[in-house]
């Protein structure tokens, strides 16, 4: 063979290798250019990472104190006894011994009636019968003799009966002109003045009872086995600009009411002050459980979402979203149960705008964190 017939074999070999071999540099220079590209990518976003601004919060540890159940309601003060005076007979007003605010008692005289009519009529009835008296005594005589029949002697002593029970009603009647208080309490209304003409059953006095106070409250019926009476109770009145008074629960009723569903409850409430008075509605507040040396935060620091409550702790400037479960609540504080302990630190305010792993940074001396040691330290 000749020389020149191999040349096309070589030539087509150096072409073919000329060909390969930029290629395979080429894919070499491309990977290390995307690799170098992703490193790039990574520092950017570690370098973004580390340039977020750490989250302004505020912190606070866990305290611990009792804590109570409460079940809490609305309803009006009452005065447990309230009657109303009326006119026993018919008059004219000639006297008022009280007016509005006075105390009084039982039996106290507080108006009185003319009564002359009825006293003519209490002494003529007193008159005939001491003449009936005189009749009867000498028919007694006649009697034991037998000159007077028994029939005879028997009429003579009911007509006496009779007439003495007369005379009796006249006194009853000619006492009725006094205006007597039915119970102690305080005259809360007077209805007449001097002069006036009152007609039998005419209003004359309010009267109420100011010790014990009285609230009725309807509870619904699911809160039937943790009411009982004697329980304590807290009265908030906000007429007096929200000032308390101890209470108890006096009675409950046994049966529930099928067309609310509420069983009544009274509660009492003594005031010697009177500053309480009926009428002012109250705020209610019946404890009926208590939990000793309850772990407790405040409750604007839980985040409560559907089915679940949690709280962020801060650990090395980091908050850390952590499940809590809770218990007993009042008075702004709730109580933790499981998921907190007394040497974690959570969020108190700021929480909002956190999220797992959230760089934080303090802006407040955390004084409960000292209270929580100091207490840990008496334990």
């Amino acid at each position: 063979m000749k020389p020149w017939h191999k040349w096309p074999g070589l030539i087509l070999t150096f072409l073919l290798l000329a060909a390969c071999q930029p290629s395979g540099e080429h894919e070499d220079d491309t990977t290390e250019n995307e690799s170098a590209e992703e490193s790039e990518e990574k520092s950017e976003e570690e370098e973004e990472e580390d340039d977020t601004p750490a989250i302004p919060v505020e912190t606070s540890s866990a305290t611990r104190g009792d804590i109570y159940a409460t079940y809490s309601g609305t309803a009006p003060v009452e005065a447990f006894t309230d009657a109303t005076v009326i006119a026993k007979v018919g008059g004219e007003v000639r006297k008022i011994y009280v007016e509005e605010g006075d105390d009084v008692k039982a039996g106290q005289i507080l108006a009185r009636l003319d009564g002359d009519r009825l006293r003519l009529e209490q002494l003529q009835t007193e008159a005939n019968l001491s003449k009936l008296q005189r009749d009867y005594q000498r028919n007694v005589d006649l009697n034991e003799r037998g000159l007077i029949s028994a029939g005879d002697f028997e009429k003579i002593r009911y007509e006496m009966e009779a007439l003495a029970a007369t005379n009796k009603l006249a006194k009853l009647q000619l006492s009725y002109t006094d205006i007597r208080a039915p119970i102690d309490g305080v005259i809360s209304e007077r209805y007449i003045k001097i002069g006036n003409t009152l007609e039998i059953g005419t209003p004359t006095f309010q009267v109420t009872s100011l010790e014990p106070l009285v609230s009725y409250l309807h509870v619904p019926e699911r809160e039937f086995r943790s009411i009982v009476a004697g329980q304590d109770t807290v009265l908030t009145i906000d007429a007096l600009g929200g000032e308390t008074f101890q209470a108890t629960v006096a009675r409950v009723s046994p049966i529930v009411d099928p067309a609310t569903g509420t069983f009544k409850i009274t509660i009492e409430v003594s005031d010697e002050t009177r500053r309480l008075k009926p009428g002012m509605f109250a705020r209610i507040g019946i404890v009926h459980d208590v939990h000793i040396n309850a772990l407790q935060v405040p409750r604007s620091a839980l985040i409560d979402e559907i089915g679940t409550t949690s709280i962020f702790i801060v650990e090395d400037d980091v908050a850390h979203r952590r499940e809590v479960e809770t218990g007993f609540s009042g008075n702004g504080q709730v109580e933790i149960t499981t998921g907190l302990t007394d040497s974690d630190i959570f969020v108190a305010v700021g929480q909002g705008g956190l999220k797992e792993g959230s760089k934080v940074t303090v802006i407040n001396v955390d004084e409960p964190t000292e209270s929580a040691a100091s207490n840990d330290a008496s334990e």
